[in-house]
């Protein structure tokens, strides 16, 4: 038998490639990337990782992609893209849950990767920051529109903004549910939001009392205390040793009497964190009466806690996913046990509730109070917690 000519055996190697070679290649690249991106963050992940996860080269991943920029950019526009187009879909005038159904489905299909536009979203470009605004923007005015003809109440808009936080609260979390469970929770709670009255006040609602920041009179402290703002306005990866030393008056190289390195001052931001939420939550719970006044009180402080200490609690939140596995650990396990007391409580208040529904409801008010507190720009009074605070625990159902 005669060999075929080497450029035939060439074109039909290309085509049995071609043949095995997904048509939605693009879209599963995406995909992955959204996952190993929301998991890893921005800076730590790799085009390596990513094409690993696809099963292709590096090489190949480059043939879509020129860097791992434009790959991050495409990836935080897919999942509002997709919002975005749903939203189109539903006529004009209809009702809160025909608008909030096909976000809360489109979300949870896509949790593993929403994480993206969360936190990641700081490390784009101005340019495509505020186009991914205006995008974010079209679905809360869509979201707004629907919650004041329907719930005609004060502050339609940090209802919307809270209601779609606690929709995208299930991308922040591994908690396993079936997807029409997730679904039809989030959409409950979503819509429990949006018909609450933020500005009614609570008349069992206590003071709530935080643990004071310890003044930073060591270097160590004052270091850890520098670091923290530039973290939370730029990122940590995006931070140099040099900006920390010159924020407390130190050469670079000084720093390293104080701390291995900047993934230290990192971990030891977050532990910090986690320890005065932790102190906070221990006060709060003294003396509550039953488990509705315990998800008050956890309410409460979780909100005093995040007005207080925003940027604290924004770089922990943000920056823990980069953290080493060995600085991660103990993290983790107050983040659990943060978590326990809540669902504790949620599931003594409302027993129809299993454990990971209790899981999910929690989340979704963590979801809620970091929407509304951003659209509240932050900005601390007595009103605006005790607005937030309602707001959260409506996302709870109760």
């Amino acid at each position: 038998m005669v060999p075929a000519p080497r450029s035939a055996r060439r074109a039909a190697t290309g085509d049995r490639a071609a043949a095995t070679r997904p048509r939605n290649r693009r879209q599963l690249i995406v995909e992955a990337a959204g996952r190993v991106f929301s998991e890893r963050g921005y800076h730590t992940a790799s085009m390596e990782e990513v094409a690993s996860a696809v099963g292709i080269t590096a090489a190949a991943l480059y043939r879509h992609f020129p860097n791992k920029y434009a790959l991050f950019a495409e990836c935080a526009d897919v999942m509002v893209d997709g919002l975005v187009a749903a939203l189109d879909e539903v006529p004009p005038g209809a009702a809160l849950t025909d608008v909030l159904l096909p976000l809360a489905r489109i979300t949870v299909t896509h949790r593993a990767s929403g994480g993206v536009y969360r936190w990641e979203a700081r490390y784009l470009s101005r340019e495509d920051r505020r186009r991914l605004a205006a995008k974010f923007g079209r679905l809360v005015e869509r979201v707004d529109e629907a919650v004041r003809r329907e719930h005609p109440l004060p502050d339609d808009r940090l209802r919307a903004l809270a209601a779609l936080g606690a929709i995208a609260s299930i991308t922040m979390h591994h908690t396993s549910i079936a997807q029409r469970r997730a679904e039809d929770l989030l959409l409950a709670s979503a819509l429990d939001v949006a018909s609450c009255d933020p500005s009614a006040g609570r008349p069992d609602a206590r003071p709530v009392e935080l643990p004071v920041q310890p003044v930073p009179r060591t270097r160590r402290a004052q270091i850890l205390a520098a670091s923290v703002p530039l973290f939370a306005r730029d990122g940590f990866a995006s931070v140099t040793n040099g900006q920390i030393a010159q924020a407390v008056g130190l050469t670079p190289s000084a720093l390293y009497r104080h701390y291995p390195g900047k993934i230290d001052i990192l971990a030891a931001a977050c532990l910090q964190a986690a320890g005065l939420l932790a102190q906070g939550v221990e006060q709060g719970l003294r003396g509550v009466a039953g488990p509705h006044e315990a998800i008050l009180a956890l309410a409460a402080t979780y909100v005093a806690y995040s007005f207080e200490h925003t940027e604290l609690n924004s770089v922990a939140e943000a920056e823990v996913a980069g953290l080493p596995a060995d600085l991660r650990r103990p993290l983790v396990l107050a983040q659990r046990e943060h978590i326990a007391v809540w669902e504790q409580q949620l599931r003594l208040a409302r027993p129809e509730l299993d454990p990971r529904q209790a899981r999910v409801l929690v989340h979704a008010g963590f979801g809620v109070a970091v929407e509304a507190g951003r659209g509240l720009r932050w900005r601390d009074s007595p009103g605006h917690r005790q607005a937030v605070t309602a707001l959260v625990v409506s996302a709870l159902g109760l």
